[in-house]
């Protein structure tokens, strides 16, 4: 019984969520001046649905591609393949997981539930965390677009590198973590050691290709259903920021060696534009901020957004999100100084 009311609350929430939300919005529009006309109205609420529906169809597919990802792991990979190839040691599991993003290319929206799977099948905090970090920006798609837009120069070798050192160096943090149970929310995704179950599990039986293909197609529609629900909200509040903040004023602050990289990075998660495209994005800033902020946009983006936080929090507990957080934005900061510094001869 107390299960049943628990759950009757949990299912309710969520709508009383959207009906006082839409109560304070009609609260806030009737105390608007009478200078704000209904057509004022219909541009803000087409620029949100433009804005929204470019950041949701852009990152569906790539959503899609991380389930799909998802589901093959669960299907076709077994724990043994797993802790076979990724080293237990913290170092080399870190260095392991933050260069997988080059056999799984996904993005940050992908990497959430695809990180989850492989806990699941024995991967180690260390190279788990790594890859959730360095795929969005480690995998050849990204890699390609960003030597499109900016040359094979030192700009793309400067997000592949620093990505590729924090996220080796935030993954050896998470290493004095010694399970997954610690860090994600629900237990069912903690690997199952057989060597801590005395009893001999009874033998299944094998499964043919066609019966895994239907597993992993399984698979990958509950879990693109379950983490799309988080990707339609963050894409929600992503443009419902991008339309109440005028693009003028962020840009009036980012002249500075150090104002402009840190609206670079309130940009990057305000925009929570795609890894596969965001370097085309930022070209357009670039005669505009520094190149420490350019670069900084280009390394935090992918690590930390507004979908991306809210899919987090759906994985990783809370103590672990707030670390998620806070460790790629002191990094790509002291990153982006630093370049500024160099380039621009001082702060």
């Amino acid at each position: 019984m107390m299960a049943s009311s628990t759950q009757s609350r949990s299912r309710i929430r969520p709508w009383v969520i959207v009906i006082l939300s839409c109560i304070l919005f009609l609260i806030v529009l009737s105390q608007m001046p009478s200078v704000i006309s209904l057509s004022q109205v219909g541009k803000k609420m087409g620029v949100f649905a433009t804005v929204f529906l470019g950041i949701f169809i852009e990152a569906v597919p790539f959503l899609l591609l991380g389930t799909i990802s998802s589901g093959f792991v669960e299907a076709f990979l077994n724990q043994s393949q797993i802790t076979r190839v990724i080293p237990r040691k913290a170092v080399g599991g870190a260095l392991t997981g933050s260069m997988m993003g080059l056999a799984f290319p996904v993005c940050e929206c992908g990497v959430v539930p695809l990180t989850r799977r492989l806990f699941s099948k024995g991967l180690t905090v260390s190279a788990g965390i790594a890859f959730l970090l360095a795929a969005p920006v480690i995998n050849p798609i990204v890699i390609f677009s960003t030597a499109a837009a900016f040359g094979w120069g030192w700009m793309l070798v400067g997000r592949v590198g620093l990505t590729l050192v924090m996220a080796v160096v935030i993954g050896i943090i998470f290493s004095v973590v010694k399970s997954p149970s610690a860090i994600l929310l629900s237990p069912k995704w903690v690997y199952k050691d057989p060597l801590e179950n005395p009893m001999t599990p009874p033998a299944v039986p094998r499964k043919s290709f066609m019966e895994k293909f239907h597993q992993m197609a399984v698979i990958a529609g509950d879990e693109f259903f379950e983490m799309g629900r988080f990707l339609v909200l963050g894409a929600a509040i992503a443009a419902g920021m991008q339309t109440l903040i005028p693009q003028r004023v962020m840009l009036q602050l980012g002249h500075g060696p150090i104002t402009s990289v840190l609206v670079m990075l309130a940009l990057a998660v305000i925009l929570s534009i795609c890894s596969t495209v965001d370097a085309f994005v930022v070209l357009g800033f670039v005669g505009t901020f520094s190149p420490g902020a350019i670069l900084a946009f280009l390394i935090f983006g992918p690590m930390v957004d507004i979908k991306t936080t809210i899919m987090y929090f759906s994985v990783f507990k809370k103590r672990t999100v707030l670390y998620l957080i806070l460790l790629p934005l002191l990094m790509s900061l002291l990153a982006g100084l630093a370049i500024n510094a160099f380039a621009l001869g001082g702060i």
